[in-house]
C-alpha cells in the first residue's frame, strides 16, 4: 500500500487517532465516515493506492461547487482540531484479499504513528439473536484492550459487547493466525458451504481489520450496529454519535446545517432524487 499525499500537505503528527470503515451491509461505515468528514471539516490530505482494492472514480463528495477534485477508492483525511485522521473507502475489496488488505491498512497505521484506530461498521439485523429495542438503536462492540474483547470504557458509555465473539471459536481463532502470519494448512476452515452460523461474523470484513491492528500491537475498538438494506443515514447518524462518545468528541461544536450540530455531506442531497411533485397529489 502506497501513500499519496497531496501537494502542499501533510500528516498532522497530533492526529494519533485513526477512524475508518469496514464495508458492511447498508454502508453504515462509510456513510458515518462521511458524515465526520463533513462535520468535522476535515481536509484531505492524500490518496493510499492498494493492489487489493477495485478501482472506481467519481465526483466530490462534500463541497457544493464543482471544482475538478475527484474522489478515488481510499482517501486520507486529517481533522487535527478533532486530533483525528478518517480514512473513507469508496469501493469493495478484490474477493479473497481481505486479510491481505487488512495488513496494508495496519501497517500504514504503524508507520504513521497512529495510537488508537476506531473502525465503524454495521452488522445484518436478520442475524440479531436478542433483540431489544427497548432503547432504540443499540450499539454493539469490540476492542482490543482485554482478550475477550470488553472494554471498561465501552461498558461505561452503554455499550454491549459484541455477543457472537468467541476468541477460542476456531474461526476468530485462524483470523488471529492468519493475522499474525502464523496459520498452518491443518487449521485451515472448512469450504465456505461447510461453514456453520458460528463462523459468519468472522468472515466479515471488520473481523479482518480488528485482527490485523490487533496483530500489530494497535489499540483498536468497532463500534458496530444491527441494521438492514435502505434509507441508513439514521444509522449513520448513531455510528457517528457513537464515535464523538468513544473519542470525546462534542457534535454540537460541528456547527451543522441550519444551525444543527451535523453537517449533511452535499452527497447526501441527491441519494434519492429530488422530492416529489407536490402537485400531481
Amino acid at each position: 500500500m502506497e501513500f499519496l499525499i497531496e501537494q502542499g500537505k501533510q500528516l498532522h503528527q497530533d492526529c494519533s487517532t485513526l477512524l475508518l470503515p469496514a464495508l458492511s451491509i447498508g454502508n453504515v461505515g462509510q456513510l458515518a465516515v462521511d458524515l465526520l468528514v463533513s462535520s468535522t471539516k476535515a481536509e484531505r490530505i492524500g490518496y493510499l493506492d492498494d493492489p487489493y482494492i477495485l478501482p472506481c472514480v467519481g465526483n466530490d463528495a462534500y463541497g457544493p461547487i464543482p471544482c475538478g477534485d475527484l474522489a478515488l477508492p481510499l482517501e486520507a483525511y486529517d481533522s487535527p482540531a478533532s486530533a483525528l485522521t478518517l480514512i473513507q473507502q469508496r469501493s469493495p475489496v478484490v474477493q479473497g484479499m481481505m486479510i491481505e488488505f487488512a495488513k496494508n491498512l495496519a501497517d500504514f497505521a504503524v508507520t504513521s504513528g497512529k495510537k488508537h484506530i476506531v473502525v465503524l461498521s454495521g452488522l445484518d439485523f436478520g442475524r440479531w439473536q436478542r433483540i431489544d429495542m427497548s432503547s432504540g438503536l443499540q450499539t454493539y462492540y469490540l476492542s482490543s484492550t482485554n482478550n475477550d474483547g470488553t472494554d471498561e470504557y465501552c461498558e461505561q458509555l452503554g455499550w454491549k459487547r459484541l455477543q457472537e465473539y468467541n476468541p477460542a471459536q476456531r474461526s476468530w481463532k485462524y483470523l488471529s493466525a492468519l493475522a499474525e502470519g502464523n496459520a498452518l494448512e491443518e487449521n485451515r476452515l472448512p469450504f465456505e458451504d461447510e461453514l456453520g452460523e458460528e463462523d459468519y461474523y468472522p468472515s466479515l470484513p471488520f473481523a479482518a481489520l480488528i485482527s490485523c491492528f490487533k496483530a500489530k500491537g494497535l489499540k483498536v475498538t468497532c463500534l458496530l450496529c444491527y441494521c438492514s438494506e435502505g434509507d441508513n443515514m439514521p444509522d449513520a447518524f448513531h455510528v457517528a454519535e457513537a464515535a464523538c462518545k468513544l473519542l470525546g468528541l462534542s457534535p454540537d461544536n460541528f456547527h451543522g446545517d441550519e444551525g444543527g450540530k451535523w453537517l449533511i455531506p452535499f452527497s447526501w442531497k441527491t441519494v434519492y432524487g429530488p422530492p416529489p411533485d407536490m402537485s400531481m397529489f
